[in-house]
């Protein structure tokens, strides 16, 4: 029995020693502004803006051959965000900013033809053929791709619906009049 604890023992320090040789050996640079500019992208992976997921638009705008408004779904804030850590100056006019929007279906056209379930990325449209589908509205990223797939023009974007769940309390304006208790 001891025989067989300290074998393993011993195996198991000479496999982690190896794997920590080899870890130190084959490790890959990675830049670390890519990391910083994908912690400030929504992470919904929706592909609005032409890149796989976030994670691709971060490394695009970490070497240059993609703006900082290539994210829909971040909108002026998120170019703002993303061009003050870059250090560069951007022209926000431009930009829409239409705020967060989810997909959502005119049931009453909707013929049941199951093309929108097939676009959608995260599974987000639930419904069977032949039958009336519906949107879970936690689970929608806003990407658009079921729009154009829709024969009946059923679908479309609406900005997400202000629910007890995601009601946030507006932050108060201070005026040069009012005393700042903070």
């Amino acid at each position: 029995m001891i025989a067989a604890i300290l074998s393993l023992t011993l195996l198991g320090a000479v496999l982690g020693f190896g794997l920590g040789i080899a870890a130190k050996k084959f490790a890959v640079e990675t830049d670390a502004r890519v990391a910083e500019i994908a912690a400030l992208m929504p992470g919904s992976n929706c592909g609005q803006c032409g890149f796989p997921g976030c994670a691709g638009a971060a490394a695009a705008i970490a070497e240059g051959s993609a703006t900082v408004t290539v994210c829909p779904p971040g909108g002026k804030a998120l170019a703002g965000a993303l061009a003050a850590k870059l250090g560069i100056s951007i022209d926000l006019s431009g930009v829409a900013d239409a705020g967060p929007k989810i997909a959502a279906i005119a049931e009453e056209i909707c013929i049941g033809c199951c093309r929108c379930v097939k676009e959608c990325p995260t599974d987000a449209i639930v419904g069977a053929a032949k039958q009336i589908h519906a949107v879970m509205r936690e689970a929608c990223t806003g990407c658009g791709n079921c729009i154009d797939r829709c024969p009946t023009e059923a679908m479309k974007m609406e900005p997400v619906p202000v629910t007890l769940q995601h009601w946030v309390w507006p932050k108060p304006v201070v005026t040069e009049a009012e005393p700042s208790w903070a």
